[in-house]
């Protein structure tokens, strides 16, 4: 159909990169506290510090940069440390590369739409598929400013994207900003300082496969049992041997505790993170690995078997990214932040994790046209006096339709004169060379006579009757039966 974007094509998509579970420690005393608090501010010093020579580097980071500056942060903690401070830092680094690069996505996204209403009359009305002109000259006015300042941002985007800026703020930009505004978020500086401080604490490692438990700086045994490897300049903190503190918590991960205990157990690397909750006031441990990698089916084999249930799952790539612009839908702030809201990407990723442990594939299709095609041909035909159906199942059949490699459209209707194909083949399901193309069209079910409705049920004929209406009068008179023989 002329006006349609063009459909992209069906994956299998691939499985989880990794498994995360948490659990809570309780029972800290007053010095584990104050020790948790202590190497977590000093690592989050040393983690602050190679951020910003990170950023420094920009585009000309290099493996020796790199080393240089691991060494660096060696003399004052240790090897297994400083490796996994530079590490995040170039995963915080690269997350801000990639936001500048959505950032850059959506300006131009914006702006075209800026441009498209501008070069429309005043009070146009829009489509379907396109927005509309502005209500009046001052709102035209306001968005010509508005595009100029929007390109003006785009051309300082692009800039920090060729030289290699990132803007990035440990700690969270928004943590950040709502300092400014204290009585908006209801807090008090005493309470914003504290979650200052706990979001730009560092407590992680990476864990090493081979080593004891799986990590010789955040060690968890078996039972449960939880010590940290403490930095040079805080051993003397230690209540152990080796320049560790054992804490007096225990830690019991019930969601997959046996896989967890299984990998501890084979000293498989696991790593943690310990953090504080400031609202609740507790502090919690997360174990992380990453799972064998499964190789993913091809896309014929997860059709075989079927959708639901058997060998795959469907469901549509959906990614409101072209939704979320300002300048698409306006005033309706509401329905611009009810998309924003709509937590597509935790979905995908919960329901991939979901299938991956039970041996199921997920095919991702295009989501183009699901909504109107499915609710146009599928549900109104699976109707019956027994069953309603929801556009929402006539969309489900439309996306398991497009996963098989289907068409969506069911068959068309007959041509309009007669009962043949003068007008072309109108069935949309057929391939040229399926056997029976040319055929006629079968009855509504296979089973039943010409004069027996869909439904089975045969419609009597009406029988000749004895009783007689007087048309010039209101009597009725019998007909003797005598008189018929």
């Amino acid at each position: 159909m002329p006006g349609l974007r063009a459909i992209a094509p069906t994956f299998v998509v691939s499985g989880p990169t990794g498994v995360a579970i948490r659990d809570r420690l309780k029972h800290l005393t007053v010095g584990d506290e104050q020790v948790l608090r202590l190497v977590g501010d000093y690592q989050g010093m040393l983690a602050s510090r190679d951020l910003k020579a990170r950023c420094a580097d920009g585009l000309d980071h290099s493996a020796e940069t790199w080393a240089a500056r691991k060494r660096e942060l060696t003399g004052f903690s240790s090897s297994r440390i400083a490796g996994s401070i530079t590490k995040a830092t170039h995963d915080q680094w690269a997350l801000a590369r990639r936001c500048l690069a959505a950032h850059i996505r959506n300006l131009e996204a914006g702006i075209r739409m800026l441009r498209h209403r501008l070069s429309l009359p005043i009070r146009q009305r829009c489509t379907k598929r396109a927005a509309g002109g502005y209500r009046s000259k001052s709102e035209w006015f306001r968005k010509s400013r508005r595009l100029a300042a929007l390109e003006a941002r785009l051309e300082a985007a692009r800039a920090d994207w060729q030289s290699g800026r990132v803007r990035v703020v440990r700690g969270g930009r928004r943590l950040l900003n709502s300092r400014h505004h204290l009585a908006d978020a209801q807090l008090t500086e005493e309470q914003w300082r504290e979650r200052w401080e706990a979001e730009r604490w560092f407590l992680s490692a990476d864990g090493e496969s081979g080593k004891r438990f799986g990590n010789e700086t955040i060690r968890v045994t078996p039972d449960g049992e939880v010590s940290i490897k403490l930095p040079a300049p805080l051993a003397h903190l230690a209540n152990t041997r080796h320049g560790r503190y054992v804490f007096a918590s225990t830690v019991t991960f019930v969601h997959r505790g046996e896989e967890w205990r299984d990998r501890v157990e084979a000293n498989r690397a696991v790593a943690y993170r310990i953090h504080l909750d400031v609202d609740r006031g507790r502090w919690y441990v997360t174990a992380s690995w990453q799972p064998p990698v499964v190789q993913t089916i091809p896309l014929e084999a997860a059709r075989a078997s079927g959708m639901i249930g058997v060998a795959a799952i469907a469901v549509e790539d959906l990614d409101f990214a072209a939704e979320k612009t300002r300048e698409k839908h306006g005033r309706r702030k509401r329905f611009r932040q009810l998309i924003s809201g709509i937590p597509t990407g935790k979905l995908k990723a919960r329901l991939v994790s979901m299938a991956a442990e039970l041996g199921l594939a997920i095919v991702a299709v295009d989501p183009a046209y699901t909504t109107q095609w499915g609710g146009r041909h599928w549900q109104k035909p699976l109707v019956t006096p027994r069953r309603e159906m929801s556009r929402h199942d006539a969309v489900g059949i439309a996306i398991g339709r497009r996963a098989l490699g289907h068409p969506i459209r069911r068959r068309t209707a007959p041509p309009r004169d007669d009962q043949s194909d003068r007008h072309g083949h109108r069935t949309a399901q057929a391939r040229p060379g399926a056997r029976g193309r040319e055929g006629t069209r079968p009855p509504v079910t296979d089973h039943a006579p010409r004069d027996v409705p869909p439904n089975g049920k045969r419609k009597r004929r009406p029988s000749a009757s004895t009783t007689v209406r007087d048309t010039r009068s209101d009597q009725l008179w019998v007909q003797d039966s005598l008189l018929l023989t």
